[in-house]
């Protein structure tokens, strides 16, 4: 998880890999767009700010280390997606897929969350303080931080935010608006001072003003050109890793940087560690298996029962050539479920979305498909402590309550016992991209025809199914959400967001009610008052029926080669993947051991045996 305003809501879950910067650290290969130089800030452009006085200047070098000092740098780290990017752009049309991630990640904020105590913690920034305002944060930036070309990261590259995003030319109407209404300035004290002010105060100020810098000295000024100069440019950013060759539709590759500014900071010391990560496009999941096995993938998700029980149950795992681990975290969970929109017709009516929640046998595929081993997901809102209302509880199957619900507005059933009414049949198409979550889809397509509602099942790739469900052209959207440290309620609920493509609002919920307790919620500077709001809130959004949760996955479990070395304690409490290579957050803690590679191609070949490995880690389990 990685805590940056930059990036929106919407996520598929993907295993990543990636690979190769030359020495220093700039991509030189003919798949691979050269880095650009526009003039930089001339001092008679440069106004500076007189820094208030009695500012208390905050770090935190106390917190504990998360990294193994026994990991060493090195190796190919592969992996697979499982479709190509629309585009390398973070902003504008097509930009929302998930392989954004992996970009972002690369590009560091300027301060993060340390992922087991929840405190404030450098990464661009050394030092950070408080405005008596509650609408200000000041930052002392990193003197060492460079972007990837070598040029140093200073305070113009902030304050060349506020022009990028709120430019018409990037074509990001979101990001217009945000970096507009909710941040008002970015304020240069010095080359390496600067305050980043908020139109209004918030709480939890810092989880909204640790923005990261763009490169002033590459983009320069933007024109309409920009969505199509920058679809497959690699901009240079100032994480471990950098974009060095692609080929569209096949892979993409990312290497280490040697000389990277931040390799002996604290929190990233026997971090990012691999040299190369390659990622390469395998589109089926169940192929994805197949490469794993025959060591095309270093990991492999085993999450899905029929992996972990069955396709696991094989000799690389009983012979030790591959390790087995189940790791709980404890975090914010992802909104896992069936999002409805309610620009259908169908959907309009409150009571067809109950009727609809109500007709899915959730809990029969959690104990047939999935074995018992996901929990169910009770709503849009968990795990976030004293700001989610357990009260809440999921809508299960019930064909009865289905009846009265669709006989109180006038339908009936026809002769194929679908509910019909003036001609129109309650048949829905669910968009979905994981051809391994087509089961689970057939078993509630099945009991929801029992109920008298048709699912018309609809398999895209991932970026297909991105495009259509943010052009918002979907019936119902099967998918998960990311989250941040607090519940965020205004893109995915708020009437501003809907009926307009290309927000997260793909509910297209537009409820007076909702809107009135989010603006109440964004505006609060109480937190009392703001989780008795979220919790009103969360009501109001089981109330619109617009979100059918499914499933909760609190654990990551996994298959990995050998020579994939983890730190003794595995994983931090927020760990959502323990061989992600980017995030900063919680990513980059394992490595390669290249002995032990070397020893296990030979074992197999000789067929040696070593001891099977299972590792349970249950420290971070919420009971």
């Amino acid at each position: 998880m990685k805590f940056k305003i930059m990036l929106l809501g919407l996520i598929v879950l993907f295993s990543f890999g990636l690979a190769g910067c030359q020495n220093n650290d700039t991509p030189k290969n003919e798949h691979v767009e050269q880095v650009k130089s526009n003039p930089v800030v001339t001092p008679e452009e440069k106004k500076y700010t007189v820094l208030p006085d009695n500012i208390k200047w905050l770090t935190n070098e106390s917190d504990p280390v998360f990294s193994s000092e026994k990991a060493q740098k090195g190796g190919i780290l592969h992996s697979g997606i499982t479709s190509f990017p629309m585009t390398f752009r973070v902003v504008g049309p097509d930009s929302n897929g998930s392989f954004r991630s992996a970009i972002l990640d690369n590009q560091l904020s300027l301060i993060n969350i340390h992922p087991n105590t929840d405190n404030i913690i450098p990464e661009l920034a050394t030092h950070w303080a408080f405005g008596n305002d509650k609408k200000t944060m000041y930052f002392k930036l990193d003197k060492d931080a460079r972007w990837s070309d070598g040029e140093p990261v200073t305070a113009w590259d902030y304050a060349y935010i506020l022009e990028f995003m709120r430019s018409e030319h990037i074509i990001a109407p979101w990001y217009n608006d945000y970096y507009t209404r909710e941040i008002e300035a970015v304020i240069v004290y010095d080359d390496y001072t600067i305050g980043v002010k908020s139109t209004k105060a918030v709480p939890d100020l810092h989880l909204k003003l640790g923005i990261s810098p763009l490169p002033k000295h590459y983009f320069g000024t933007l024109d309409q050109t920009f969505v199509q100069t920058y679809n497959w440019k690699i901009v240079p950013n100032t994480g471990a890793y950098q974009i060095s060759d692609f080929k569209k539709g096949k892979f993409i590759k990312f290497k280490r940087k040697r000389k990277w500014w931040a390799k002996d900071k604290k929190f990233f010391k026997n971090r990012f560690n691999v040299d190369i990560v390659v990622c390469n496009v395998v589109r089926d999941i169940k192929l994805q298996g197949e490469y794993f096995k025959k060591e095309k993938l270093d990991a492999f998700g085993l999450t899905m029962p029929k992996y972990r029980y069955d396709k696991s149950n094989i000799s690389l795992f009983k012979k030790g050539y591959i390790n087995k681990i189940w790791f709980f975290n404890d975090q914010e969970r992802s909104a896992q479920g069936m999002w409805l929109n309610q620009d259908k017709s169908l959907f309009k009516d409150r009571r067809l979305c109950y009727a609809f929640a109500h007709a899915m046998n959730i809990e029969k595929v959690i104990n047939s498909v999935l074995r018992g081993d996901y929990f169910r997901l009770a709503q849009a809102f968990s795990g976030y402590g004293r700001y989610t209302d357990y009260t809440i509880k999921p809508r299960t199957y019930d064909i009865a309550k289905v009846e009265t619900l669709m006989t109180d507005v006038g339908w009936t059933r026809g002769s194929d016992g679908i509910w019909q009414r003036e001609g129109v049949r309650f048949s829905v198409k669910v968009t979905y991209s994981f051809e391994e979550h087509t089961p689970r889809l057939v078993v509630l397509k099945e009991d929801a025809l029992k109920a008298g509602i048709e699912l018309l099942l609809e398999r895209l790739d991932s970026t297909a199914t991105f495009k259509k469900i943010l052009e918002k052209k979907h019936d119902v959207a099967w998918m998960g959400r990311s989250t941040k440290i607090r519940p965020s309620y205004c893109q995915g609920w708020h009437s501003d967001n809907a009926h307009k493509p290309q927000t997260n609002n793909i509910t297209n919920t537009d409820d007076p009610k909702l809107d009135e307790l989010i603006n109440k919620y964004r505006a609060s500077l109480d937190e009392e008052e703001r989780i008795d709001l979220s919790l009103k809130i969360q009501s109001a959004i089981h109330e619109t029926g617009a979100f059918v949760p499914t499933f909760m996955v609190p654990y990551v479990r996994l298959g990995y080669w050998r020579w994939l070395m983890l730190p003794e304690f595995h994983g931090t409490r927020r760990s959502d993947s323990l061989f992600d290579p980017f995030s900063t957050t919680t990513g980059g803690l394992f490595w390669i051991d290249e002995g032990k590679k070397e020893e296990t191609l030979k074992a197999r070949k000789k067929k040696t045996v070593f001891p099977a490995v299972v590792i349970v880690d249950e420290r971070f389990k919420v009971e």
